[in-house]
């Protein structure tokens, strides 16, 4: 007798390592984590190399003209997706601290956030 797994949660897990503007990568990630969340799924966000850039405060994207969209992070919560992660290793080459953050985050190693990756069901890098 085959097993419904129709409603099976599945741990994703989304990277993020692309700066937040230039590029279509941020803004589609976003999206797609969103929409991971509608569906009861278990979503973590890494930032990771560039990607760091996306959670820091105060940015400023009139000159870019693009939408500054990164207010949207801190609406994750609303959608219980709290499992923010950050490795550290990206954060120090970059200049950047915790406090550089608009959202609370974890962060990680590298060797601590490959553990955790490997015990997902599905990593998708954008």
């Amino acid at each position: 007798m085959d097993e419904d797994v129709s409603g099976t949660v599945k741990k994703f897990m989304f990277v993020n390592r692309k700066a937040p503007y230039g590029t279509i990568y941020a803004l589609e990630s976003l999206e797609v984590v969103l929409i991971s969340a509608a569906f009861d799924q278990d979503v973590s966000l890494v930032f990771c190399d560039d990607g760091v850039y996306q959670l820091k405060k105060g940015q400023q994207t009139k000159a870019a003209g693009m939408k500054n969209f990164s207010p949207t992070f801190r609406a994750l919560e609303g959608y219980d997706i709290e499992k923010l992660y950050v490795e550290k290793e990206s954060l120090e080459a970059r200049g950047l601290t915790e406090d550089d953050l608009l959202v609370d985050v974890t962060v990680m190693s590298s060797a601590e956030m490959a553990d955790m990756m490997a015990e997902q069901d599905v990593v998708i890098s954008f």
